[in-house]
């Protein structure tokens, strides 16, 4: 039902002059990571130059001549800053998280230089074509509700509020304590991991928001059967008012294009 633009969210930090390498079998490495408060005032803020992601959505907006929409997307800025500060993957991101206790201050400096850049980014790519973004917090899930709210929520409302142009959908993996204050953002779409609940996060995020998700990334492994019948079981529970179908997460590499088709077929062929 639409295309996406994938350009890996860490152009951000190295548009603003934190390059990283994407190591096999590793993930992301940044040689240099952001430790004091000169670290951050080096950062080059706002209208990132990324022409090679602008580039390609102009040219896949043309060739797809209004068949479908085009999705743009950025990391949000809590994820962001949890790379800029750990230095790569982590299963703790210990050190982001201890600096929201030992120097609080610099967080929100970094947070906010990195959400300037993203509103840019994202404006950027709306002039480019796209009809709809994407931000995704990845990370949300390692921090508390209280954490989230102050670290986050914060900036991602931020974010929000500057794009108008077009609709905006909100995904923090993990969020589960935060729904509610999720549903209260100034954006159109709120999406769900495979754990959360369809019933209780409709319940707290409201009526008022379309709801994205959660169809569990892992079930792909599963035989035919068991795929179609879990779609079916999805878009049921969800109901037909304001839910979009999708995967709670990413396509993992080693899953089967095969079966990541049957996933749509089955949703496209649902009926109430």
């Amino acid at each position: 039902d639409a295309a996406i633009i994938f350009s890996d969210i860490l152009v951000i930090p190295e548009a603003m002059g934190l390059p990283y390498q994407m190591v096999e079998k590793k993930g992301p490495y940044f040689e240099n990571t952001i430790q004091s408060a000169s670290d951050v005032a080096k950062l080059t803020v706002g209208n990132p130059e990324l022409n090679y992601v602008y580039d390609a959505i102009k040219i896949v907006k043309k060739e797809l001549a209004g068949r479908v929409p085009v999705i743009g997307f950025a990391g949000a800025p809590w994820t962001i800053l949890c790379y800029m500060i750990e230095g790569g993957g982590s299963k703790t991101f210990s050190k982001p998280r201890g600096l929201l206790y030992t120097n609080p201050t610099l967080a929100h400096q970094l947070l906010e230089k990195v959400t300037i850049t993203t509103i840019d980014y994202l404006k950027e790519q709306i002039k480019a074509g796209v009809d709809i973004v994407q931000l995704f917090d990845s990370w949300a899930g390692v921090l508390s509700a209280k954490q989230y709210s102050e670290f986050a929520l914060k900036y991602i409302e931020m974010i929000c509020k500057e794009i108008t142009e077009v609709p905006v959908t909100v995904f923090s993996k993990g969020a589960f304590n935060s729904l509610e204050d999720l549903g209260k953002l100034p954006c159109r779409t709120i999406g769900l991991d495979w754990q959360m609940d369809a019933v209780l996060s409709r319940k707290l995020v409201g009526e008022n928001k379309t709801l994205q998700g959660n169809f569990d990334p892992c079930l792909l492994y599963a035989d035919e059967t068991t795929i179609v019948k879990a779609v079916e079981e999805m878009i049921s529970t969800f109901g037909k008012d304001r839910y979009i179908a999708n995967l709670g997460h990413g396509v993992y590499p080693d899953t089967d294009p095969e079966k990541v088709k049957l996933f749509v077929q089955a949703v496209k062929s649902h009926r109430y």
